[in-house]
């Protein structure tokens, strides 16, 4: 008996461990199994789903984001006309050192023994100045010389005259160097024109004293003589007449008498009076009005040969500089070598950023707009100078095509892209910084935000990919709806937009902060299908 229970418990151990192993076996078959309805549901696209997002109350700023190089204000590279040296522009002396100051009248430079004499001006020097010539260059000269207390004469006349040339003598003097000469050529000239002058003034003076003698008349002896002579002739006639009234036939009258005497009594008359007559003195006019001429022709050179040799400033001893005065930045020349182009580089004493921008946001950043400049912790205010057009010659925000330099400005994604012509240079002041400070930023690459636009406090908000288009045009968000209620989109008037946000001004229905509204779809995939899955197992 008990080895029959013994058995049977046996038996029932077994069936149970059966069992389980049975039920294991199966579970792990269906782990590795898939059937037919479950493929189908893997292989079928997924369920799209709506992804939302709330709406938020925030303060909308709109702001240009641009990177600038530190550097002096204004720099200015300084060239010399060296074209009229005729000889080699070999630098003598005078070569500045870097940090050293250019100011009104300093010597910049000094080529072949002459200096290169610094003057404000916009105007470059493309001429040599000497008497005779007018132009703007003679009036900027002549404005720089009153400048610095130089009578020029008339200082609104552009031509360049003799007050003019004794005022560049001054500013030579001044500056401690000889002035200028015009050459011993012209010097020759007008020793000649001189010596003219003085020959054709005694030709005058000769012409003229035979003018007055020619005038005078004769002298009162021979009138004298003359009066003598009627005076006898006279008588004679009045003897002659007597002796043929008194005739007698022992002294019978001689009518030949009569008539010797009367003929005698008519050249006398005759000679006192031409003596009485005005002298001809066509002749002697003559010779005098040609002499005068010969003078007047003569002096006429002379003025012309004396404002050839008045001090001209020649253009290779000259540079005019817009605003001075000016720190000089590098300097490309040495003692011994020759000049070639642009010799210095000078620029203005305060420090400054310079930017570039494209032209759209250009004309976000009127002068005046404050902003701020980060450099490594360093936090600076700025303030836009000026904005203007792009120097093509050469970037003035220090960076490459395509990298960091080329910011979004206004968080558009600007790359830089657009061609120089499209750009604008934009000038930065900076506010208040220490010395040490200043050190720290020069010739530094900072970035520099200039908030241009913002809402007054916070506003209600959507991200820019909650907005669609209507068919009209209109701007809509699709608000997801609550309790399992469908979405339905709403029409909306935008404001300001910035930062991937943009402001809801207003709405064709309320809008609340903490509402959802759709940004796009979510893959979701459906569940598995319990039923089927049962059924196949």
């Amino acid at each position: 008996m008990s080895t029959v229970a013994q058995g049977g418990r046996r038996t029932v151990v077994v069936l149970v461990v059966v069992a389980v192993v049975s039920l294991a076996v199966g579970l792990g078959l269906s782990r590795l199994l898939v059937s037919p309805g479950k493929a189908a549901a893997d292989a079928a696209p997924p369920v799209a789903g709506p992804i939302t997002v709330p709406v938020e109350k925030r303060v909308i700023a709109n702001e240009v984001v641009l990177r600038g190089d530190v550097g002096y204000e204004d720099p200015v590279g300084l060239r010399v006309e060296t074209a009229d040296l005729g000889n080699t522009a070999v630098v003598t002396g005078q070569v500045p050192e870097v940090g050293a100051s250019v100011d009104v009248a300093s010597v910049a430079l000094e080529i072949v023994g002459r200096p290169v004499i610094v003057l404000p001006g916009e105007l470059p020097t493309y001429r040599s100045l000497r008497a005779g010539v007018s132009g703007p260059d003679v009036l900027q000269l002549k404005q720089a010389l009153v400048a610095l207390g130089i009578g020029v004469g008339d200082a609104a006349s552009s031509t360049y005259d003799a007050r003019t040339a004794a005022g560049v003598r001054a500013l030579y003097q001044r500056v401690g160097y000889e002035p200028p000469t015009a050459g011993e050529e012209l010097q020759t000239a007008l020793t000649s024109a001189r010596e003219a002058v003085r020959a054709a003034q005694d030709g005058v003076g000769a012409a003229q004293r035979e003018l007055t003698t020619a005038s005078a008349g004769p002298l009162p002896s021979v009138v004298v003589g003359l009066d003598a002579a009627v005076n006898v002739a006279r008588a004679r006639l009045a003897e002659a007449q007597s002796r043929c009234t008194e005739a007698t036939p022992e002294e019978p009258c001689s009518q030949a008498d009569v008539v010797a005497a009367q003929g005698e009594l008519d050249q006398a008359v005759a000679a006192r009076s031409e003596a009485d007559a005005r002298a001809d003195v066509s002749g002697q006019n003559a010779s005098l009005k040609s002499a005068q001429q010969a003078l007047t022709a003569a002096r006429e050179q002379l003025a012309t040969a004396e404002a050839a040799v008045l001090t001209p400033l020649p253009a290779s001893e000259v540079v005019f500089v817009p605003s001075l005065p000016r720190r000089v930045d590098s300097v490309d020349v040495k003692r011994g070598g020759t000049v070639t182009g642009v010799f210095m580089q000078v620029s203005g004493a305060t420090v400054q950023v310079t930017a570039t921008a494209s032209r759209a946001d250009a004309e976000l950043l009127a002068a005046g707009t404050a902003g701020t400049a980060t450099f490594d912790d360093l936090e600076i205010p700025v303030t836009v100078a000026s904005v203007g057009a792009l120097d093509t010659a050469g970037k003035t925000d220090g960076t490459t095509d395509g990298t960091e330099g080329q910011e979004g400005d206004t968080g558009t994604g600007d790359t830089g892209s657009e061609p120089p012509s499209d750009r604008r240079a934009v000038v930065f002041t900076l506010g208040d910084l220490t010395p040490e400070q200043l050190a720290r930023i020069q010739g530094a690459n900072l970035r520099i935000r200039v908030p241009v636009s913002s809402t007054e406090g916070e506003v209600l908000a959507v991200p820019l990919a909650a907005l669609t288009a209507g068919p009209g045009g209109e701007s809509r968000v699709e608000v997801a709806g609550e309790g399992g209620k469908a979405s339905h989109l709403v029409t909306v008037t935008t404001g300001l937009a910035a930062d991937g946000y943009v402001e809801i001004a207003s709405a064709q229905e309320p809008l609340e902060a903490g509402a959802l509204v759709v940004v796009g779809v979510s893959e979701e995939r459906p569940e598995d299908d319990e039923t089927a899955t049962a059924e196949d197992a």
